[in-house]
């Protein structure tokens, strides 16, 4: 079987964000110092490792039949590809930031400036959006400093702390798009191509299932079964066994993140006991 070619950023914070998904994955890869390809040694997949704007080019023109990249990245270039799947990893936003002296009042505070931007694309279809006409100075670095060298009035740029831009003597002031880790994928992939990503995505999905939800144990007096086990249904229902002690029940069951301390809470004033909560490495459904 063929490989299929992979493309990630070859540093960074995505980077590092992509290459411990695929571990996270079991597909492994040879991560040499100054590589720009690596191919795995236990699953069909050749890495390239490729500066971030070039990655959906790449995967358009079929010298690499998919990529992770951030969403803004693939908006921005415009590029004839598959989304083929969120990842929820390296979430960061596209905001327009001021100098910190400055007023804002909404987006007419930008009518006839100037921004500065490394997404004119973007920042174009906000001004349009909001009926505004301004000046965009398209330039590929260093954005937050255009304010105080006299380029611009204004940034358009990433922001994930902020703290870049209040060392550069500027405020955030207007989010106009939140991005985050996106894999991408050529239109036309071939059927083996195709065969492969579905196991990819298997393990993907198995891995942010996982992450999303903790594994609890729990014992709990009999008598109050009904009410525990309608708070934690679990995947299908819980796991009841009895304890030696009688009267009483263990019962094991899967707690989804986001309602973890609410359901805990409700365990425990249902009259739950020893509660352990367990990370989960994947979880297949």
């Amino acid at each position: 079987m063929q490989n299929i070619r992979i493309a990630i950023q070859k540093s960074g914070r995505l980077s590092e964000d992509s290459i411990d998904l695929f571990k996270e994955c079991g597909i492994k890869l040879d991560m040499g110092k100054g590589r720009l390809k690596s191919v795995s040694s236990n699953f069909n997949a050749e890495f390239l490792f490729l500066r971030d704007d070039d990655i959906p080019g790449y995967v358009e023109d079929g010298v690499a039949d998919l990529g992770i990249v951030g969403e803004n990245v693939l908006v921005e270039s415009a590029k004839k590809v598959n989304l083929v799947k969120k990842l929820g990893f390296s979430k960061c936003r596209l905001s327009i930031a001021i100098p910190r002296e400055e007023s804002f009042e909404g987006p007419q505070s930008l009518q006839n400036k100037s921004i500065a931007t490394s997404y004119p694309k973007l920042l174009s279809k906000y001004l349009k959006e909001n009926g505004i006409k301004a000046n965009i100075h398209e330039i590929s670095g260093s954005v937050e400093i255009a304010p105080s060298i006299g380029l611009a009035d204004a940034v358009c740029d990433i922001v994930s702390s902020g703290s870049t831009l209040l060392s550069n003597g500027l405020k955030e002031v207007q989010e106009i798009f939140k991005s985050e880790a996106v894999l991408i994928g050529n239109k036309n992939l071939s059927a083996e191509n195709k065969s492969i990503l579905e196991k990819i995505l298997f393990r993907i999905n198995a891995v942010q299932k996982a992450q999303d939800n903790k594994y609890i144990l729990l014992n709990a007096p009999n008598d109050k079964l009904p009410e525990i086990i309608n708070i934690i249904a679990g995947m299908k229902s819980p796991t009841v066994m009895p304890l030696a002690v009688e009267g009483w029940s263990s019962v094991h069951s899967v707690l989804e993140e986001k309602a973890f301390w609410e359901k805990i809470e409700a365990l425990r004033n249902a009259g739950a006991q020893g509660i352990l909560v367990i990370p989960i490495e994947k979880m297949i459904l």
